[in-house]
């Protein structure tokens, strides 16, 4: 049996439900591949040979045979046609159940392992109600809209739904690359629209009206990879996803949710929280999957002028491990956390491999050319290979990968399963290679892997009652219909008192019918789903005038201020000029021969304390906070990570209104361990920075997502104080959790530190990569001392 999706990857619940079924091994001794051309225990081998580092530990997870199911008899006669056409004559036993599910107009969330086939279970009821429509006088008696975090992967999902060439389905994506003239035929005319959760926000759903007769007949909304709508993104796409609801009641619709995702843990609750509604879970995958070989990789040493060995990064072992496999005909995937770690890891490999040419860096930013040419060359073949962010993580179709290196812990088992599940899509086994970055988290995770293959993937954490997230959808949900005290069936029992706000704001207007969007703009255009409420910058290249691509406002300040290096495809840029008032930065093409690091100053305010718990005369807090940040400088730091230089810059100062974890200690016991006042300011600070790196171990995040900040004496407590933060106004639920588990995750950040084997700390303990004061002070003996204290009186 032949099936439209590649047939591996690990499963839904994580590796620990075969975990006794799989061969562990040592790095002298991998296992041998059980299938297929492309033998991914010696190309494993071959790796030792490479590079400065080792192999930690190798893990083979066992294959899966099939359970197929019969085909259904209620799929339309031309949809079972064109897929059968294909060679697909049975499914498997999850796709079965998924689409009866659907079918029968229940919602429904699959949740089974990377390339398991899922795309068919929501596309033959989805499919099959547009084709019986087609007959109805408009042509569209069905509508259905197919939701994708991103624009690739619904680029991608359109191509497929195009070559099965079923009449009457006429299906469209929507994008905010698509042209006016097709938007106009697109409106009228199509009867499946892919398109991504912002296009649903800023454009569909304010202008409802002109889609009434596509919202009238709207049958199925299919939300795909759905295990990306978590935290403040989740929560903003949760209130999106209440606003379609209201408005395909306005029209008298009730559509069908169908959910899918790879790694999420606790399905069911997951899509109920997001889309509001109860929902079936089917979770046992009956699809085969080959054998996945995965390695666990520590970088070796780079030259060092200090008492301590430094490893070497994450990113250059990569380039040479992607080298090698590439020059043995292996066509591999480099995942890299960084926009400018992709693009270093792609120049490294042009730079020596025999097939430069054919290597390419995909990230975030790119112009949307750039991206389809980029997917296309993928998928074809033409590319040999690629570094990507997580851009490149979901599910468009690239089979006929034969590796995957990640280059870093991706910051939670989610993405790491779910990057590891895009090589071996052609059915052979595959090799999975994680290199271990510089960084506490890393360090302990490579050294004890059962924290990797002994656990399930992480709950998706969102919270669509953050009134930073719900207030504006309310609003926008004025502006699209009057808000009635009926809707706080969808928004929850806080609506009355957001009502309240923002009618006080001036925002809405308080009428006999509901509340009614006061002003005469759009609320839409004033908050962004993913986070930020402010427009992107671009990056122009001033002697062309071309846009090399975007960065987020909040990382504006510190990625593209006045004379930062950029890189974009490998080649280095500096920036002459950030514009903030008309959102853009100006770049001249150079090489300067450093690379740039901003430096900033922070501080927090405790606004409200929501719970705490005490460990003796040690305090934790959770609660809301505003923290400060100002981009004050930049340094200018050699390959050989000299400092050349410090640069003043004259930023804004930035605020944030979040949710934190913070504790607090007396001075006098602190000193009575040993420590001394004038090391207690570095031995806090060091403290801040291990416990960030290790919060993903306890919460659904990386490092990038949160913040922190240590004082040896804060204004609101008089103590001591260490606080971790989430990075998005109104908070995203990492800090409560941290909060929550507060045992486990700073006994592991002690031990993290404690291990590190250099002297006075390193990045594998308790440095930052994003420091704002440059790493400095720092104490790791005293950090340690610190946290033996914290812990001491804990309550397990």
């Amino acid at each position: 049996m032949t099936n439209i999706a590649p047939l591996t990857g690990p499963s839904h619940a994580g590796p620990a439900d075969r975990a006794a079924d799989s061969a562990d091994t040592t790095a002298e001794s991998a296992p041998e591949s059980a299938t297929g051309d492309f033998d991914a225990a010696g190309a494993l081998a071959a790796l030792q040979d490479v590079g400065t580092g080792r192999l930690v530990h190798t893990r083979l997870l066992p294959g899966r045979e099939a359970a197929d199911a019969a085909w259904p008899d209620w799929v339309n006669p031309q949809v079972t046609a064109a897929i059968r056409g294909g060679g697909v004559d049975r499914l498997w036993s999850h796709q079965r159940s998924a689409a009866d599910l659907a079918h029968a107009g229940e919602h429904v969330v699959l949740s089974t392992g990377t390339a398991s086939g899922k795309s068919l279970a929501y596309l033959l009821p989805m499919l099959s109600a547009v084709a019986d429509g087609s007959a109805a006088p408009t042509g569209r008696g069905a509508t259905a809209i197919y939701l994708a975090p991103t624009k690739a992967l619904a680029a991608d999902q359109e191509a497929h739904i195009r070559g099965l060439a079923i009449p009457g389905v006429r299906a469209a994506t929507l994008d905010g690359d698509t042209p006016l003239d097709e938007r106009r035929w697109i409106r009228d005319h199509a009867a499946l629209l892919l398109t991504n959760p912002d296009l649903l926000h800023h454009t569909l759903l304010p202008g409802h009206e002109r889609w009434a007769s596509f919202f009238r007949a709207l049958k199925y909304v299919v939300i795909d990879e759905c295990h990306v709508y978590r935290g403040v993104f989740g929560s903003h796409v949760a209130g999106v996803l209440r606003r379609l609801r209201r408005i395909a009641a306005r029209y008298h619709a009730d559509p069908t949710f169908v959910l899918a995702s790879a790694t999420v843990a606790a399905p069911a609750l997951h899509a109920g929280e997001l889309t509001g509604l109860p929902v079936q879970a089917v979770t046992d995958d009956g699809s085969p999957r080959a054998p996945m070989l995965v390695g666990l990789w520590q970088p070796g040493s780079r030259p060092s002028d200090g008492p301590d060995t430094a490893q070497r990064s994450a990113v250059a072992e990569s380039g040479d491990l992607m080298t090698a496999l590439i020059d043995r005909g292996v066509q591999t995937l480099t995942f890299a956390r960084s926009r400018v770690g992709v693009e270093i890891v792609a120049e490294m490999v042009r730079s020596h491999s025999g097939v430069g040419d054919r290597v390419a860096a995909y990230r975030g930013g790119y112009l949307p050319e750039e991206r389809r040419q980029l997917e296309n060359d993928l998928r074809t073949g033409t590319l040999r290979g690629i570094a990507a962010t997580s851009a490149l993580e979901l599910g468009i179709d690239v089979s006929g990968l034969d590796a995957v290196l990640l280059a870093g812990w991706p910051g939670t088992l989610a993405s790491l399963w779910q990057r590891a599940g895009r090589a071996g899509r052609s059915g052979r086994t595959s090799l999975v290679v994680l290199v271990a970055e510089d960084d506490p988290l890393d360090a302990f995770l490579v050294h004890h892997p059962e924290a990797i293959f002994d656990r399930p993937v992480e709950a998706a954490t969102l919270d669509p009652a953050n009134p930073f997230v719900l207030a504006p959808h309310v609003a926008a949900a004025a502006h699209e219909l009057p808000v009635t005290r009926a809707d706080s069936e969808l928004f929850g029992p806080s609506l009355p008192g957001v009502l309240q706000s923002l009618v006080a704001g001036g925002i809405l207007r308080k009428r006999p019918r509901g509340w009614f969007w006061a002003r005469d703009d759009r609320p839409a255009d004033h908050f962004s789903l993913r986070g930020g409420s402010e427009d992107d910058v671009r990056i122009v290249e001033t002697r062309t005038a071309r846009v090399l691509g975007t960065v987020d406002a909040a990382r504006a300040h510190s990625a593209v201020h006045t004379g930062a290096v950029y890189l974009h495809q490998g080649r280095s840029h500096v920036v002459t000029e950030l514009d903030l008032d008309a959102t853009t930065a100006h770049v001249v093409v150079g090489d300067p021969g450093w690379s740039t690091f901003a430096q900033s100053v922070s501080s927090f305010d405790i606004q409200q304390v929501e719970r705490e718990t005490r460990w003796g005369s040690v305090v934790l807090h959770f609660g809301t906070i505003r923290v400060r940040t100002q981009v004050t400088s930049f340094e200018r730091v050699l390959p050989s990570g000299e400092v050349i230089g410090q640069h003043p810059l004259d930023l804004p100062e930035r605020e944030l209104v979040t949710r934190g974890v913070w504790w607090t200690i007396a001075e006098d016991e602190l000193l009575a361990e040993g420590l001394t006042a004038e090391a207690l300011p570095g031995a806090l600070h060091a403290a801040e920075h291990a416990s960030i790196a290790m919060l993903p171990l306890v919460a659904q995040s990386d490092r990038w997502d949160v913040g922190g900040v240590s004082t040896a004496l804060h204004p609101d407590t008089g103590l001591p104080t260490v606080v971790v933060y989430d990075g998005y106004p109104g908070g995203a639920g990492f800090a409560e959790r941290a909060y929550a588990e507060a045992a486990t995750w700073l006994l592991a950040t002690r031990a993290a530190i404690d291990a590190c084997a250099c002297r006075d700390g390193c990045p594998a303990c308790v440095q930052s990569p994003k420091c704002g004061n440059g790493n400095n002070p720092l104490d790791k003996a005293g950090a340690v001392v610190v946290l033996d204290r914290v812990l001491r009186d804990r309550a397990d």
